[in-house]
């Protein structure tokens, strides 16, 4: 019998494998640029609009990061219902507009709102982005498409500072908020010519209070789903710390202001490395021993660099190479833990995408806030963060595993993992 991760769903012929990895990742782009083109832009915001504290200047991430994980409750449902293309375009029309309000911003308040607003629309991004891929995909498949879309969005992560920074050498930081809108406006475009819908009628829910209800149940009382949700939250507080205060680190801990850009891209490049060495190894060896391998490399990457830095041999070099060794094992994580997350979840995959992108984001970017807020002039702040965040999902990998880890769980449709 043929199943999704043999034969998957391609409600129209017209558009190719490769152009949905290059679309999908494109989607994904919209929310990275958001983020990341905004760090050099930082110090600027913060004088022009008057921020008193360089640690206050965190909130122009962090209010995206809020809007963004918060509104994906609303999309899940609404794609369940009204299909994936739909809603994909109106909370890209919503990205645009509030981008453009940003660059319009006579204030950090009203900078702030905007940027709430516009990551509500970017919330889009991110259900759809698995819904759609979940649709087509499962299995191991579904981990390999997701890694494959992984290399092509994470070129955003190492170019976005550097754009960023030419684009401030051309214009003031508006003209960064700017090009985020008319990026959108391009993707947009294109999804609204290419993407097909890919919600299988059969799979269509009612706007109902308590089909919601039983979707949200279903999701977060799933052991799996519910585990790989939880490791994941966790996991971002690094990361997502390291975005917050990476400005910070680089000019005031390394006194490195000009190469900032190239630094992150180099760090960043690391998870676009892993994206790609995951897409051609977790069809032979499965979702499980990869991730499972690379969660307690991780961790123990986050440990030493952690000694390393409490020792006083941190310099730039061993900060880059070993930031540079945590983002190659967490790029060997994300894309499978994701995909083991949304493997029973299949039949309500809008909903409980959003369920689990709300609880990823808004966890992750609260632990992350909470570590960038610690930064006081050195890396000890943002490392104990990631030994902590590390040794968590790690916990949670074992108790949701119940200890047995590289093995795929007998029985059901995770046997394909």
């Amino acid at each position: 019998m043929t199943t999704l991760e043999t034969a998957p769903i391609n409600a129209r012929p017209d558009i190719g494998f490769k152009q949905f990895v290059a679309l999908v990742a494109a989607i994904m782009a919209v929310n990275a640029f958001a983020i990341d083109s905004m760090m050099p832009a930082l110090a600027a915001i913060g004088q022009d609009l008057g921020v008193a504290t360089e640690n206050g200047r965190q909130w122009v991430i962090t209010a995206y990061m809020l809007g963004f994980g918060c509104a994906q409750l609303v999309y899940g449902p609404l794609s369940d219902r009204f299909g994936r293309k739909r809603v994909l375009q109106t909370g890209m029309t919503i990205y645009v507009i509030f981008g453009v309000m940003a660059a319009l911003a006579t204030s950090f308040e009203m900078l702030l709102a905007a940027r709430i607003l516009q990551g509500i629309g970017a919330a889009a991004s991110r259900v759809l982005v698995v819904s759609i891929v979940r649709d087509r995909f499962a299995g191991r498949q579904m981990a390999r498409v997701m890694s494959l879309t992984m290399i092509v969005f994470l070129a955003v992560p190492i170019l976005a500072p550097s754009i960023g920074q030419v684009i401030l050498q051309f214009a003031p930081w508006r003209g960064i908020f700017a090009c985020l809108a008319v990026f959108g406006v391009v993707v947009m475009t294109w999804a609204g010519l290419r993407l097909p819908e890919t919600l299988h009628p059969e799979d269509r829910m009612p706007l109902s209070p308590s089909a919601i209800a039983h979707a949200f149940r279903y999701t977060l009382t799933n052991r799996i789903a519910m585990g790989y949700m939880l490791a994941t939250t966790l996991l971002l507080g690094g990361p997502f710390g390291f975005i917050n205060s990476a400005q910070q680190v680089f000019v005031e801990v390394f006194d490195e202001p000009v190469f900032f850009t190239l630094n992150f891209a180099l760090i960043a490049g690391f998870m676009a490395i892993a994206s790609l060495v995951n897409a051609r190894i977790v069809g032979k060896l499965g979702t499980r021993l990869v991730s499972h391998a690379a969660m307690i490399g991780y961790a123990s990457v986050a440990l030493v660099h952690c000694v390393v830095v409490f020792a006083g041999y941190e310099n730039l070099w061993t900060f880059t190479a070993l930031q540079a060794c945590l983002m190659f094992f967490f790029g060997l994580m994300a894309p499978n833990f994701s995909s083991m997350a949304m493997e029973p979840l299949g039949h309500i995959a809008g909903t409980a995408s959003s369920v689990q992108g709300f609880c990823t984001t808004i966890g992750g970017a609260l632990v992350g806030f909470f570590v960038g807020q610690h930064f006081d002039g050195t890396v000890r702040p943002l490392m104990l963060g990631f030994v902590l965040c590390a040794f968590a999902g790690l916990i949670a990998v074992l108790i949701t595993e119940k200890g047995r880890l590289f093995q795929p769980t007998a029985g059901g449709i995770a046997t394909a993992s």
